[in-house]
């Protein structure tokens, strides 16, 4: 017998949002409801699926017509809670990209009501469905402890990418909005306890908020003695030169992403690029009776990655058959909100100028 498609409402049109939703228009499980945004990026995403996608400028408008099975949260982060909540009062399944909330509080607020309403929730952690990434952790693990992680992600950022920052930054710092996917990548590695955070935070231009930053660096510390570092920056000044840096070393040796072409110039602030790998280099830290090095490093291939929409779809199918099978998604929004919440404490960090214990 085969079920009836989850009917689900796209809500949010942008980079994300479109992705997202062609993964819903190429799924047979899905059928898309509705497509909304406040302008006119729900026109452009609509002809871009073919056409015949009711339209609707707002969210409450939206669920009142079409009363979706399930919802799909890809606005701006300070609507995330809200319109997650609802969306579960609602008796909707919800997927949200990152991050969960725009506070911590917020987000415990959507897991709880996730919980009460007993539907699925999912979190837009696109690198947990990269087999690239998935491999990458893995391996992290053959490194012994403790481990030394090093991930940056800084955008060189104009036009349409610039006001994109722009307005992320009127309820997020740059280490927030983009640090959860990587915090959340060594807390996976080190499989530790986070103890302690410090940051530091840069205002380089006069159009985001007061009390915001556009540069971040975060360093994080383990239970287990692993320490990492995280930075991120946004904007039209922001470097290009190591904009593309990820990397772990532990005392058996080291395991690197090396993203020859993404990793180009020109490239830092195209969505695309940010979810490529290429190849993993492989050292191992082992000395002969000569202390030369013992093995050869090793490069592992990785070009036939999944490109950025088939990564999305990826995330889709996670969501279908966890509505479809009941999975238990616990630790994975509870995962989500601990990442958010080592994020939030580096920007407590940065503007104290203070070590943050957890």
């Amino acid at each position: 017998m085969t079920q009836e498609p989850i009917k689900i409402l796209v809500v949010g049109c942008g980079n994300m949002g479109a992705s997202h939703a062609l993964a819903y228009h190429q799924l047979e499980g899905f059928e898309i409801v509705g497509l909304v945004s406040g302008g006119k990026t729900k026109e452009a995403l609509n002809e871009k699926l073919g056409g015949g996608y009711p339209l609707f400028d707002d969210y409450y408008s939206a669920m009142d017509t079409t009363k979706p099975d399930a919802v799909s949260i890809n606005t701006y982060p300070d609507t995330h809670e809200t319109f997650a909540v609802d969306a579960f009062g609602r008796g909707c399944h919800v997927f949200v990209e990152k991050p969960l909330a725009d506070t911590v509080e917020g987000a415990r607020r959507v897991v709880n009501a996730a919980k009460k309403s007993h539907k699925k929730l999912v979190v837009g952690y696109i690198l947990r469905q990269h087999p690239s990434w998935i491999k990458f952790i893995a391996m992290s693990q053959e490194l012994g402890k403790p481990l030394v992680m090093r991930m940056n992600l800084n955008q060189q950022s104009e036009g349409n990418m610039w006001t994109l920052h722009r307005n992320l930054m009127k309820s997020l710092s740059p280490i927030v909005d983009c640090g959860v996917h990587y915090i959340d990548v060594m807390c996976q590695m080190t499989r530790s306890k986070p103890t302690q955070v410090y940051a530091i935070g840069a205002k380089l231009t006069e159009e985001i908020p007061d009390g915001n930053y556009n540069y971040g660096n975060l360093q994080i510390r383990f239970e287990d003695g692993s320490v990492g570092w995280y930075e991120a920056g946004w904007g039209p000044m922001v470097s290009e030169t190591a904009f593309f840096i990820k990397d772990v070393f532990g005392p058996n040796g080291s395991v690197s992403i090396v993203a020859r072409e993404a990793g180009g110039s020109g490239k830092s602030d195209s969505i695309e690029s940010h979810t490529k790998t290429e190849s993993l280099l492989y050292h191992r830290a082992a000395l002969d009776a000569e202390e030369k090095f013992a093995h050869e490093d090793e490069w592992i291939d990785l070009s036939d990655e999944p490109d950025h929409n088939a990564l999305c779809k990826r995330e889709q199918e996670y969501f279908l058959k966890a509505i479809h099978q009941d999975t238990d998604l616990s630790d994975h929004m509870e995962d989500a909100v601990n990442s958010l919440r080592i994020a939030f404490a580096c920007d407590e960090s940065v503007r104290t100028g203070k070590v943050v214990n957890l």
